[in-house]
């Protein structure tokens, strides 16, 4: 009768893999806010909005000088499953790390370039675009525009 050895570093090695395996079928379950966008299929049209980043400079009456910087438009509708690629230009500014909120659509516009963003999003609602350098008053922001589908 033939027996079966495990060593103990085969049965180490196994506890492992099952962890991980585990531990990624886990992460996949439980990380459904990244399923609001989807990526675009090839057919059809894929409509284009362009968007520019801006900054707005002043002076006050002290001689201090106040700026904020936006998104400009601040707000861009889309149909629910429409193909869009979202082109911003970097007009002001050195770079605005950006990401788009319910997504796991991230990226960077920097000055004198052009970064397309395709977006087809599968579900209503409001999804802000968050500038990271510029995420609120005390960083000349907050810079956030605003996604609407339906």
């Amino acid at each position: 009768m033939p027996f079966f050895v495990l060593k103990k570093s085969s049965i180490i090695m196994f506890l492992i893999l099952i962890t991980v395996v585990a531990s990624a079928s886990i992460w996949l379950i439980l990380n459904t806010s990244a399923e609001t966008v989807f990526n675009q299929e090839t057919k059809g049209e894929v409509r284009e909005i362009h968007m520019v980043t801006g900054e707005f400079k002043a002076t006050l009456s002290d001689g201090k000088e106040i700026e904020s910087y936006r998104w400009d438009p601040g707000t861009i509708f889309m149909e629910k499953g429409e193909k869009v690629n979202l082109m911003i230009s970097g007009i002001n500014g050195a770079e605005h790390p950006f990401s788009i909120e319910g997504t796991d659509i991230k990226g960077i516009v920097k000055k004198g370039e052009e970064t397309v963003v395709p977006l087809q999003f599968k579900k209503d609602g409001v999804y802000r675009l968050i500038c990271h350098t510029h995420h609120d008053k005390s960083q000349n922001g907050p810079m956030i525009a605003y996604i609407v589908v339906d």
